[in-house]
């Protein structure tokens, strides 16, 4: 049996495909004959190196969990993107890095069902393309509407792969939408923004689907609302962001007032160190301060990488999903959106 891949092995890019202007595909092999188990969906977060420090950065897998002895990585650098921008103008065949999970709860394999709505936009197709894949290649009982958007038909990333699995088996359907047309080619689907009316002749029967989107925050709220305003059982829809919530006010419990006054410390017990701090502080930011290094991706609850075991003490911790229940009973918090409460204790 083959080795399974830890977090504690590097990965060795051993190819890299580019997909279009600023997309590229990174392949990862583990060493000697390491195998990869993840649910499709899932995501990982690389170590990069950075001056001054390692750069952390998170990002979805591509490729499917059927095809073990390889990992891809599909990723697009936006204008203001930093660890995107390095990987495609510096990472290359023979380099290694490192990597934390997989993890996510974005899948199909957790949420079963006989048919599927996959909405993305962008490079928010890259969760979709890993659990289509592993559909295709298991081969059984496929009915999928594959809807994704782009701004125009040369920027709609995996068409050319996804069009070849759609003509090998019955139950993939694509549906493109692009915002403009190529000079030079024709264009016969889709043109304009994703709303409703596009939703009903996509998927005429979008109330039996179970559906996932990834995107933009403000694609994933405009096909919120559009789900919503049709009737759709919202229980069934499943997104993916790895952007900051929408501004608004923190909830918290009634119970529960962080106070910038009030003093708590923060007990660091494998590096020996202890730091005042507040109550409004996270156990991120009181590790940075005091000098240490928490590994952290997103730094609002989603990405699970500043997961990190509570010795003692009693934090407040508003998080969006990148903590399982059984972790949190288990004693670990996630720094970046933990605030201490008098004294706790970290194993960091």
């Amino acid at each position: 049996m083959p080795t399974i891949w830890n977090d504690s092995l590097e990965l060795e890019c051993v190819s890299v495909l580019p997909e279009m202007q600023n997309v590229a595909t990174f392949c990862f092999r583990g060493p000697d004959d390491v195998s990869f188990e993840f649910q499709p969906g899932q995501f990982l977060t690389l170590e990069l190196p950075w001056p001054g420090g390692v750069l952390y950065r998170t990002f979805t897998i591509s490729s499917s969990p059927s095809r073990p002895r390889s990992l891809t990585i599909t990723v697009k650098a936006q204008p203001s993107s930093i660890g995107a921008r390095w990987m495609i103008d510096h990472l290359k065949p023979g380099m290694h890095i490192r990597a934390k999970g997989p993890t996510g709860s974005f899948t199909s394999s957790m949420f079963p069902a006989k048919k599927h709505l996959f909405i993305s936009a962008g490079s928010g197709i890259t969760p979709m393309m890993s659990m289509v894949t592993n559909m295709y290649d298991i081969g059984k009982d496929i009915d999928v509407v594959f809807v994704n958007c782009a701004k125009r038909p040369s920027e709609i990333i995996f068409r050319e792969r996804l069009e070849h699995m759609a003509s090998r088996v019955e139950g993939i359907d694509l549906k493109w939408v692009v915002e403009e047309k190529d000079r030079f080619k024709p264009w016969t689907g889709y043109l304009g923004m994703f709303n409703q009316l596009m939703l009903g002749l996509m998927a005429p029967d979008y109330l039996e689907r179970e559906v996932f989107c990834c995107g933009p925050e403000p694609f994933m709220q405009a096909v919120r609302d559009a789900l919503a305003g049709l009737g759709y059982d919202m229980d069934r829809y499943h997104q993916e962001s790895f952007q900051a919530p929408t501004a608004g006010p923190i909830e918290i419990e009634d119970d529960v007032v962080l106070d910038d006054d009030a003093l708590s410390e923060v007990e660091f017990t494998v590096s020996g160190v202890t730091a005042k701090c507040t109550e409004t502080d996270t156990l991120l930011t009181v590790a940075k301060n005091a000098g240490l290094n928490i590994p952290s991706g997103c730094t609002f609850g989603v990405c699970g990488t500043c997961k990190v075991k509570k010795n003692h003490g009693e934090v407040h911790m508003v998080h969006n999903g990148g903590i399982t229940d059984e972790d949190i009973e288990a004693g670990y918090v996630l720094a970046c959106c933990s605030h201490p409460k008098g004294h706790v204790s970290l194993e960091v």
